[in-house]
């Protein structure tokens, strides 16, 4: 089955991140230090990349071979979380495991040591999602993290999270991208692609995005299925209904 256009060129490392650059620069010369923290936070609009920037901190943190804080894709444990083998990466819905439960589970389990990297990374996305009696549990957690452990929140709806969470973590707000960013990507994925299209075809995706990558893509995704190339600028404007 072909790979979706968000996930096939999802970035791969933090020099790739669009319209996030604060963020990209900090977290390398975090990485290139080896001063980060125990607990992150990644805060905005959907579509902007914070999942996706949680898993590349989780490789850059593991990287047998960093670059520059970045890490190099290309050795076993990066290798192991590019294609979703890595045991040391855990990944949790919040918007569908948000009971004390689910957290309680976390809790305990994160004071195994990792298996085969030096850091057992948690991301956990939707935090906004958990019960009350889930983020008391998750707090504790907060407050003594073991060494070897990492967690990374990640939220669309930063005033649902408690001021006694997010003042235990890193914070990092992304911002909704630039439309000149977003045209920029989708025609290096057009290029890429072989896929022929109106430059204005592009810019009104960009514009009908606001600012969020991975509805672009999607938006791409469906024209270039949909449609014949070269795709007109006509026939983006039929598919969203203007």
């Amino acid at each position: 089955m072909p790979e979706v256009l968000y996930r096939k060129w999802r970035p791969a490392s933090l020099s790739d991140l669009m319209g996030q650059e604060y963020v990209s620069q900090t977290l390398k010369q975090a990485v290139s230090l080896k001063r980060f923290a125990h607990a992150y936070i990644f805060c905005g609009p959907r579509g902007t990349g914070k999942t996706s920037t949680a898993r590349i901190l989780a490789k850059a943190v593991n990287c047998l071979e960093p670059v520059a804080g970045e890490p190099d894709n290309s050795c076993n444990v990066c290798r192991s979380m590019n294609e979703g083998r890595a045991i040391d990466l855990i990944e949790i819905d919040a918007a569908s495991n948000r009971r004390i439960a689910d957290i309680r589970d976390l809790t305990e389990k994160i004071h195994y040591g990792p298996a085969e990297c030096r850091y057992k990374v948690y991301i956990i996305d939707e935090v906004h999602m958990l019960t009350q009696e889930a983020f008391n549990a998750l707090l504790k957690t907060l407050e003594e993290p073991p060494d070897h452990a990492i967690l990374i929140l990640a939220t669309t709806d930063i005033h649902k999270v408690p001021p006694t969470i997010i003042s235990r973590c890193q914070r990092f707000d992304f911002r909704r991208i630039p439309a000149e960013s977003v045209i920029e990507k989708l025609r290096n994925i057009c290029q890429n692609e072989q896929v022929e299209i109106e430059g204005e075809a592009l810019s009104l995706i960009a514009r009908k995005s606001t600012g969020s990558l991975r509805d672009a893509e999607n938006i791409l995704d469906q024209a270039i299925t949909s449609f014949d190339q070269p795709i007109k600028i006509s026939e983006i404007e039929e598919m969203l209904g203007l």
